[in-house]
C-alpha cells in the first residue's frame, strides 16, 4: 500500500449533534468526563463522514461569523440554461415545455454524446417529372448524427425537412417516419367530433362516432396523449357530477364513488342530513373511461413479437438499462409504456437544463455566493470563501539534523514506525489584514482502537497581519539596518528554528516556541508517537483506513476589527472590556472549529 500524503479537513458546525433539553447532571461523578468525551471530536465516527471538508469547499458568513458547507446553505435558482447552446430559458416555460431544451440540442441515445444536424441530399426519382420552377434542384433533408459512435437518426427512420426547430419536428414523427398527432391536434379533432354529434341525422352521427372510435383504437397512443385525454375526461366528470350514464358500478344512494363524497361525509359533523332528497338528487357517480379519446389504454401483454424479434437479432441490437433510464418517458416506444427494448426504438434525447444558483446563510439569510446572471460569464458577484477569512493549515514531516548543526530538512510522506516519535511542522497562514491569536487543543491520545500520543509543542501563538509584500520588504530592510547598528550582524531572527542540541548530540525542538515565522505565517511543531497495529485477538480484522493516523485538533482564532455602522455598540463594549484607553473602537471576534490532520499511514 502506498504511503499517504498529509492532509487537512475542517468540520462544519452544522454536523454537531447537541441533545437539546437534556442537560448533564452536575451531581453525577461521571458527568464531567462524559461531557468532555462528547465534546471531543472523533474523526472515525460514522457521522464525521458528513461534516469534514477541505478548506476549498467551505464558505463563510460575514454576519454570523460561521463556516458554511455545501450541505447547510440555502440555494436559490438564478437562471435556467441549456449546457449545449447556452440559451437562457425563462422559468415560465418550464411547466409547459419541461425541464429540457426545446431547440436543436440532442444527445445520442447510444453513447449520450452530442448530436449534430447533417444534410442529406437525395436526387428525385425522375427529373422529367419536376416542374419548371424547381429547376432540377434535389430535395434536401436533414438528420442527427453522432461523431463518437456514428449513430444516425436515419437508422430509426427519422429525417427532418428543416435544419432548425428539430425538437418541434421530432415531436410529430414516430420511429419509422410515421407522423404523430400532437395533443393540440387531438383536441381539435375531439371538438370537431363533438360538433358533429350535436346536429344532423342520428344514423350519420353514430356512423361518424364509430369510425372515429375505430381510428383511435387502431392508432397507438403515447403516454403524454393518454394522460391528456384522461385528465380532460375526469375534468368533465368533476364538472358534471350527475353524469352517471353507462356507469360500470353503483354503490347505492350513498354514492361513495362520487367526487363530492368527502364533502358529504364532512356534512355529517356539520349538521347535514343524509336522508335529504335534494342531496340525493345531486349525487353523481363517476364512470370509467371507455375509448382511447377518454384515456383508455389497454395493456398489451402479448410479447410473442418481441421474442421472435430477439431470435433474429443480436445482443448489440437491444438497449441497455442505462439507455432506458436516459430515455424520457414521453419519447420512448408508446406501446411499451416508455421502455424501448430494442435499439431501433430509442430516440434522440433532449439536453437537460442546468441552473445557476446563489447560496444564502440558513440562519441570517445573508448571500454568501451569487454568480453572474449571464450564461457565458463564469465569474461571481459575491463569493465569500472560507479561505479568505480563516487561516490555512499545511503539514510537512520534519527530520531533525544531527549535532553538526546542519540545517533541518522536510521529507515527503512515508510510513510511520510504531512507538517511534515523529515530528511534523504545521504552518498557519493568515489571509486577513488583522493579526490573529491562535489557540490549539488536541487530546493526549487519538480516539480509536489504536490510540497514538500527540503533543503540540506551542499551543498558543500569534500570526501577523497579511500586509503588502513591498511593505514587508521595507520593514525587513529597516529591521536589518537596526540590527547592524547594534551588534554588527545582518542576520534576521524572524526565521530562526527554535531548537537546541541535547546531551545525546541530536537536535531537539523546544516547547513553547514557534518553529518559524514569516510575513503572515507561523510554523509550529507537533510530536506524535504512533501506536502499534497489532491485534489482540486473531479473529479481529483491521478495518479500512484504520492504519491512517488522524489527529482531531480544536482551533480557536481571535482578532480585533474596527467597529462601525450597526456594530458601534458592540465595538464600544468590546473596547471597554479590553480596557484600551486609546480612543479607538475595536470589536473582538473569534472563530472556533474542529479540524482533522491526516499525518500518514502507520507501518503494520
Amino acid at each position: 500500500m502506498a504511503p499517504l500524503e498529509p492532509y487537512t479537513y475542517i468540520q462544519c458546525p452544522c454536523s454537531d449533534f447537541s441533545p437539546l433539553g437534556q442537560p448533564a447532571d452536575a451531581s453525577s461523578p461521571t458527568s464531567a468526563e462524559e461531557e468532555e468525551e462528547e465534546h471531543t471530536f472523533d474523526p472515525r465516527a460514522p457521522r464525521s463522514n458528513f461534516g469534514l471538508y477541505p478548506l476549498e469547499y467551505l464558505l463563510y458568513c460575514e454576519d454570523c461569523h460561521q463556516i458554511r458547507c455545501p450541505r447547510c446553505v440555502a440555494e436559490e435558482i438564478v437562471t435556467y440554461y441549456c449546457p449545449s447552446c447556452l440559451f437562457e430559458v425563462p422559468s415560465s416555460n418550464l411547466k409547459s415545455e419541461g425541464n429540457r431544451c426545446t431547440r436543436s440540442c440532442f444527445q445520442c441515445p447510444i453513447c449520450i454524446g452530442p448530436l449534430s444536424v447533417t444534410s442529406l441530399e437525395s436526387a428525385p426519382p425522375d427529373p422529367n417529372l419536376l416542374s419548371p420552377d424547381q429547376g432540377g434542384i434535389p430535395h434536401t433533408t436533414y438528420c442527427l448524427t453522432c461523431s463518437y459512435c456514428n449513430w444516425s437518426s436515419t437508422e430509426i427512420g427519422i429525417r427532418f425537412d428543416k435544419p432548425n426547430s428539430i425538437h418541434a419536428q421530432l415531436a410529430k414523427i414516430r420511429n419509422g417516419g410515421e407522423t404523430r398527432l400532437t395533443a393540440k391536434e387531438r383536441k381539435e379533432r375531439r371538438k370537431e367530433l363533438s360538433s358533429h354529434r350535436g346536429g344532423g341525422h342520428a344514423a350519420a352521427v353514430a356512423a361518424a362516432a364509430a369510425a372515429a372510435a375505430a381510428s383511435e383504437e387502431a392508432e397507438v397512443v403515447d403516454l403524454e396523449t393518454q394522460f391528456a385525454n384522461l385528465k380532460s375526461f375526469y375534468n368533465r366528470q368533476l364538472a358534471d357530477p350527475n353524469a352517471s350514464e353507462n356507469s360500470l358500478s353503483t354503490l347505492g344512494d350513498l354514492g361513495f364513488s362520487s367526487p363530492s363524497s368527502l364533502s358529504r361525509i364532512m356534512n355529517l359533523y356539520t349538521g347535514g342530513r343524509l336522508n335529504d332528497t335534494r342531496t340525493k338528487s345531486r349525487l353523481g357517480i363517476m364512470r370509467e373511461a371507455y375509448t382511447p379519446s377518454e384515456g383508455l389504454l389497454v395493456a398489451n401483454l402479448d410479447e410473442s413479437d418481441a421474442i421472435a424479434k430477439l431470435h433474429q437479432t443480436t445482443l448489440e441490437d437491444t438497449s441497455s438499462m442505462d439507455q432506458l433510464m436516459a430515455q424520457p418517458p414521453n419519447l420512448g416506444e408508446p406501446q411499451l409504456h416508455g421502455e424501448a427494448c430494442f435499439a431501433s426504438s430509442l430516440r434522440p434525447i433532449p439536453y437537460l437544463l442546468r441552473t445557476k444558483r446563489s447560496k444564502r446563510c440558513p440562519v441570517c439569510r445573508h448571500i454568501i455566493s451569487k454568480p453572474e446572471a449571464k450564461i457565458q460569464n463564469t465569474r461571481f458577484r459575491i463569493r465569500l470563501v472560507a479561505g479568505s477569512y480563516m487561516p490555512s493549515i499545511s503539514i510537512k514531516r520534519l527530520s531533525l539534523p544531527g549535532a553538526n548543526g546542519s540545517s533541518s530538512s522536510l521529507v515527503a510522506g512515508d510510513f510511520l514506525e510504531p512507538f517511534k516519535p515523529v515530528h511534523f511542522v504545521l504552518t498557519f497562514k493568515n489571509p486577513i489584514f488583522e493579526p490573529l491569536k491562535v489557540t490549539l487543543g488536541t487530546p493526549a491520545k487519538t480516539p480509536g482502537r489504536f490510540p497514538s500520543k500527540v503533543t503540540v509543542l506551542c499551543p498558543t501563538f500569534d500570526i501577523d497581519a497579511n500586509t503588502d509584500v513591498w511593505d514587508e520588504a521595507l520593514k525587513d530592510n529597516d529591521r536589518e539596518s537596526s540590527v547592524r547598528n547594534t551588534d554588527g550582524s545582518g542576520s534576521s531572527s524572524r526565521r530562526q528554528r527554535a531548537g537546541t542540541v541535547g546531551e545525546s548530540g541530536q537536535f531537539q525542538v523546544e516547547a513553547g516556541k514557534v518553529w518559524g515565522r514569516g510575513r503572515n505565517w507561523v510554523s509550529i511543531v507537533v510530536e506524535v508517537v504512533p501506536a502499534s497495529l497489532q491485534l489482540r485477538n486473531k479473529d479481529d480484522v483491521l478495518k479500512e483506513d484504520e492504519d491512517i493516523l488522524e489527529i482531531p485538533m480544536f482551533v480557536r482564532i481571535e482578532w480585533e476589527v474596527e467597529g462601525g455602522g450597526d456594530d458601534d455598540v458592540s465595538g464600544q463594549s468590546a473596547a471597554g472590556r479590553s480596557g484600551a484607553g486609546t480612543g479607538e473602537q475595536k470589536e473582538k471576534r473569534e472563530l472556533a472549529y474542529w479540524c482533522v490532520l491526516g499525518l500518514g499511514r502507520i507501518k503494520q
